[in-house]
């Protein structure tokens, strides 16, 4: 219902819109056809850079919902849909033309998730971590550095919005702004969803706060090992969510 009614009004405030810029345009070349040409140009410039924003967003909530269908196709039971699903995910990740020859060479279906899981996401889980270990090192310097609690607050939305997107651009997808709102409800339901021990990302925590620098600025600020460990957290689960694999 409430995408209806969002198309709906996105239609009448263009439509009219253009409808009035078109009848501004044609008064203008009355007035004399320096300003028609002007005003058109100026028009077109406008509308067509609307358009262009609108046709990106609609291109990243459709990348979103492709993954959906790529996840269904690599877990149904149909072995050509299956093939075909993973070569299509692989033509959209960086690096995974390495992975084709093996795909090409399988014979048995059940064999091409553990393939895709051994190869490809496995290279895509450790660009993902270190994407992690950068924001959450980024994080923790930014909060030793600044006094504000207002500041640390949008310093670590901030960073954990460019994350998701780093870590979306990482698995073929280019969300903008309606994309990246539907990711970060997605991640939610990864967080939940994706299997991750507590081990696992303590580890990655305390190797991020190690580091000799961090020591130094962060020091015992236990807020700061927050943050850092809920920037590996949140990777992970992004990748979740971008994958159409089933998590580990």
């Amino acid at each position: 219902m409430v995408p209806l009614v969002l198309g709906g009004a996105s239609v009448l405030a263009l439509g009219y819109a253009g409808l009035d810029a078109g009848n501004f345009v044609v008064a203008q070349f009355q007035r004399s056809a320096f300003l028609g040409w002007l005003t058109l140009l100026v028009s077109v410039a406008g509308f067509g850079m609307i358009l262009w924003g609108i046709a990106r967003e609609c291109r990243g909530l459709l990348a979103l919902h492709r993954v959906d269908r790529l996840r269904a196709d690599l877990a149904g039971s149909d072995a050509a849909r299956k093939i075909e699903a993973a070569r299509l995910w692989l033509s959209r990740v960086e690096g995974g033309d390495a992975l084709r020859p093996a795909l090409d060479a399988l014979n048995d279906p059940d064999a091409v998730v553990p393939l895709l899981s051994a190869g490809t996401e496995r290279m895509l889980r450790s660009g993902t971590d270190a994407l992690s270990r950068r924001a959450a090192i980024q994080v923790v310097a930014g909060m030793a550095a600044t006094p504000a609690p207002s500041l640390v607050v949008l310093l670590v939305s901030w960073r954990a919005l460019r994350l998701i997107r780093q870590v979306a651009a990482l698995h073929g997808l280019r969300p903008g702004l309606f994309g990246t709102l539907g990711l970060l409800r997605r991640t939610a339901f990864a967080a939940g969803a994706t299997a991750m021990t507590e081990a696992a990302v303590n580890a990655a925590a305390h190797a991020v706060l190690s580091t000799p620098i961090l020591t130094h600025l962060a020091g015992e600020m236990a807020g700061g090992a927050v943050a850092a460990r809920r920037m590996i957290v949140l990777g992970r689960a992004t990748a979740a969510a971008c994958s159409p694999l089933p998590p580990k």
